[in-house]
């Protein structure tokens, strides 16, 4: 763990080039910045965000994933309470489900979060009274997106994101949290899901590159008043969504990460598992490529959400 740790910190922005196998750009000072610390606590979260949060004003959504009941690797609660107490005018935000759950409906919802222990703040369930029609620049699989209505009430976003596998997406970053965690559980879900009149149906590649369009809308419509953080702590092959059943985390904390750039957490926290030694990765790396989640990362270099490069420091 120290070894691969100390061969990420302090790259300068070619080495970085490199190791996510992207080629070199302009100069050092315009490679994003990704900070790591291995303190995962409220203390380790908030010295993180502070360092990302210059443009964040206004009322401000933090985008986390709350969870299915009872899950059993959710992060710890005193990290959200200490994130949301920190940052002015700010408020939970998620959306309603897809999939057969109880937050499918509002109601099932908002009884998962008091489950779970969401209810020390105001949690805006985003689609609870509608959608909105958010543009996708560029995309080749939609040209808008339909996202909870209530995205557009706010001035800034803070992604909050407990990185860990998917049994659909490989794995869930930064890009996952938004971009499924925003769409209306209703409309916009089922645009990245279905295919064809069914209710999944897209092939592993076209799922990833609709859950990248997805989050594209949404980083365009915040601006430079989005942020994003990777909590890499309790990291099973499943997601949250997987509940009571998820499987257990088979390999150690790591950190935090935060940027200011999606592409560049998401890379770097993906570097940081594939640093690994394969019998220490928890059968990460498997759950990844066997669902083409890299796919995630090569598609927002397409849709020029970044290069893949970043410029790894560490807070400790």
């Amino acid at each position: 763990m120290k070894k691969f740790i100390k061969r990420l910190l302090g790259l300068t922005a070619a080495a970085a080039v490199a190791l996510a196998g992207g080629a070199a750009f302009g100069a050092e000072a315009e490679v994003p910045v990704v900070y790591f610390t291995k303190d995962i606590s409220p203390a380790g979260l908030l010295k993180i965000y502070d360092k990302i949060s210059a443009d964040i004003t206004g009322k401000v959504a933090v985008k986390l994933h709350t969870g299915e009941p009872n899950g059993p690797n959710l992060l710890p609660l005193p990290m959200a309470k200490a994130l949301v107490a920190h940052i002015p005018n700010s408020n939970i935000v998620e959306t309603n489900v897809y999939y057969s759950s109880p937050r499918q409906t509002t109601e099932g919802h908002r009884e998962t979060l008091k489950t779970n222990g969401f209810d020390f703040c105001r949690v805006d369930i985003m689609d609870e009274f509608g959608t909105v029609m958010l543009p996708v620049k560029g995309g080749k699989h939609f040209t808008e997106m339909s996202m909870g209505e209530s995205i557009t009430d706010y001035d800034s976003m803070v992604v909050y994101t407990h990185f860990k596998g998917h049994s659909m997406g490989g794995y869930g970053g930064s890009l996952k949290n938004i971009g499924i965690g925003c769409a209306d559980g209703k409309v916009g879900k089922r645009m990245i899901h279905a295919k064809d009149g069914s209710q999944w149906g897209r092939t592993q590649d076209e799922f990833m590159e609709a859950m990248t369009e997805s989050a594209k809308a949404v980083v365009d419509h915040f601006g430079k008043r989005i942020t994003f953080i990777n909590v890499m702590k309790n990291m099973s092959v499943d997601c949250d969504c997987a509940g009571a059943s998820a499987a257990a985390p088979a390999l150690a904390d790591i950190g935090i990460l935060g940027s200011t750039s999606l592409l560049a957490v998401d890379q770097a926290t993906i570097d940081m598992i594939y640093a690994l030694p394969e019998n220490k990765d928890g059968g990460l790396r498997e759950r990844i490529e066997s669902r083409h989640g890299l796919r995630q990362l090569s598609y927002m270099k397409e849709l020029g959400m970044g290069t893949g490069e970043y410029k790894l420091v560490s807070l400790d």
